[in-house]
């Protein structure tokens, strides 16, 4: 099984401005993404990016650079014309590693890759992990998945989906004991043919409603494979405080 990776990068960002080329101890953060990227079994790993600051960055410390446009609505758009521009077969493997995971396990990448290319009936996979918190399953910003028997995924939601209507109508200050409740994390493997037929469709009403690209999929009858992550991965950083939690972490490491 091969795949290769690819990171989106880009140099808007309203919360944190410049956030791939801000400093993590010693090392712009999109620096920090490429290696972990490169520790996994990642046959190449791409930097996507509109900016030119990025490129010169990225190039700079030896990586593989892809200028993509800079209209792009979605990542998922920005991941198709990266497989146009550089000629991938149909059937090849995508990972998409979101340029501002520094924290990223390479496991965890081999993970999402190896679920898809095992998984035919699916056209992408992602990974999840469980939720323990009432305050985490309430949080709109923390976005909730339903799979079924066969670990594809029925539905992502921002609302707090499976609703354990019995136990919450005893409280709502506790979880309940079914270990049902998932919060999806961001990392994507896809299928280049699907990624193909993404750009190709609508936003889907789904997509529009809760704002998750990856509902057009489910909307258009693709499979999307769900599997618990096999470690714990680190959230993306998107303001101040992530960064210092982050350069915290890398310091004692």
């Amino acid at each position: 099984m091969q795949f290769i990776v690819v990171i989106p990068a880009r140099y808007a960002s309203t919360r944190l401005p410049g956030k791939p080329l801000r400093d993590i101890a010693g090392l712009p953060m999109i620096q920090r993404v490429w290696q972990q990227a490169c520790k996994s079994g990642a046959a190449r790993v791409v930097i996507a990016t509109d900016d030119s600051r990025i490129e010169a960055a990225a190039l700079a410390f030896g990586a593989e650079v892809c200028m993509t446009r800079a209209d792009h609505v979605s990542g998922t758009d920005r991941l198709q014309e990266v497989a146009q521009q550089l000629g991938l077969d149909s059937s090849q493997i995508v990972v998409n590693v979101q340029g501002d995971e520094p924290l990223i396990p390479p496991r965890v990448i081999d993970q999402v890759a190896s679920n898809l290319a095992a998984n035919e009936q699916a056209g992408v996979a992602t990974l999840c992990e469980p939720i323990e918190s009432v305050e985490d399953f309430c949080n709109p910003n923390v976005v909730k998945v339903v799979t079924d028997v066969q670990g594809l995924a029925r539905y992502f939601s921002r609302a707090p989906i499976p609703w354990p209507r019995d136990h919450f109508q005893e409280s709502q200050n506790s979880m309940p004991d079914l270990d049902l409740a998932r919060r999806h994390i961001g990392i994507y493997a896809y299928r280049v043919a699907e990624l193909t037929r993404f750009v190709s469709w609508a936003v889907a009403p789904i997509e529009r409603s809760e704002s998750l690209e990856q509902l057009r999929f489910i909307w258009n009858s693709v499979g999307i494979h769900i599997a618990d992550a096999i470690e714990p991965v680190p959230g993306g950083i998107d303001t101040e405080q992530d960064l210092e939690s982050a350069i915290k972490i890398i310091k004692s490491l």
